[in-house]
């Protein structure tokens, strides 16, 4: 993530640009974009969204959104995913998802990209914490590995077969091993 202007501007400023591909952040009175998703990036994306969607959507438990921007707290990120309990959804008046969302999500995810800074990714996730957001899972491809964040306490590294852990108000089980074997996909159609 490379800072784009070298003048700080506000936040009011920066909601008022033309969004940017790939998305641009707002943090501390400056402008951010983030790195182009890759192959690997995107695949976790995709199984994530979906395998949160098929357990949490039907039931109006939550939903979760890729790429969405989220402004609260001072600045404007884009989480790779974005989990909202269903009762902290935005709602418009005809019942449709409204497009900007002024609040925190209750569960962030970011994957982690190889030329992307990791010290900004995880400075995003805490700054999410700080405001209210219940769980932080950050990716990482090359390792292997997920370093889960929860308010108050110091981040947890999973690997393996281990149950990742998900906000309370969802069901859903899966490991390190099970997120990582997405990045092979089968083909069923044999």
């Amino acid at each position: 993530m490379t800072s784009t202007l070298h003048k700080p501007i506000s936040l009011a400023e920066f909601l008022k640009l033309p969004e940017t591909e790939p998305a641009s952040e707002f943090i501390d009175g400056r402008i951010y974009q983030k790195p182009m998703p890759q192959g690997k990036h995107s695949r976790l994306q995709l199984k994530l969204c979906n395998a949160i969607s098929q357990v949490a959507e039907e039931q109006e438990i939550a939903l979760a959104f890729p790429e969405l921007r989220c402004t609260f707290g001072g600045r404007s990120i884009v989480p790779d995913v974005s989990v909202f309990a269903w009762e902290r959804i935005p709602f418009d008046a005809n019942g449709e998802i409204e497009n900007t969302f002024g609040i925190y999500p209750d569960w962030t995810i970011e994957i982690l990209s190889p030329e992307q800074n990791t010290t900004k990714v995880i400075i995003n996730i805490l700054h999410c914490l700080k405001h209210g957001t219940r769980l932080g899972w950050l990716l990482d491809p090359n390792e292997r590995l997920v370093l889960v964040f929860l308010p108050g306490q110091q981040p947890i590294d999973i690997n393996g077969d281990e149950v990742l852990p998900v906000p309370d108000f969802l069901q859903l089980n899966l490991t390190v091993t099970q997120v990582f074997a997405w990045l092979k996909p089968t083909n069923n159609s044999q």
